[in-house]
């Protein structure tokens, strides 16, 4: 006969799962709410000056697109 191998219960497993998940947790270094406020006023920079530069990009584009059709003068 085989020995069967007995798989642990399943609240057990989630159990000792969700215990490492924590474990993991408190190893990791959280930035000082000063890094994260620098880090958004960067990114929110980032995205202000892309968004212009895509916006002037489509103005141009469309005025060129009608001189040559002549749609929309």
């Amino acid at each position: 006969m085989k020995s069967a191998v007995k798989k642990p219960n399943f609240f057990v497993e989630k159990g000792r799962k969700l215990k490492e998940v924590f474990s993991e947790i408190k190893k990791v270094t959280w930035p000082s709410f000063g890094k994260v406020v620098k880090s958004t006023g960067v990114v929110l920079a980032i995205v202000v000056v892309f968004l212009i530069v895509f916006t002037a990009v489509n103005y141009g584009l469309n005025t060129l697109l009608g001189l040559l059709t002549g749609i929309g003068s």
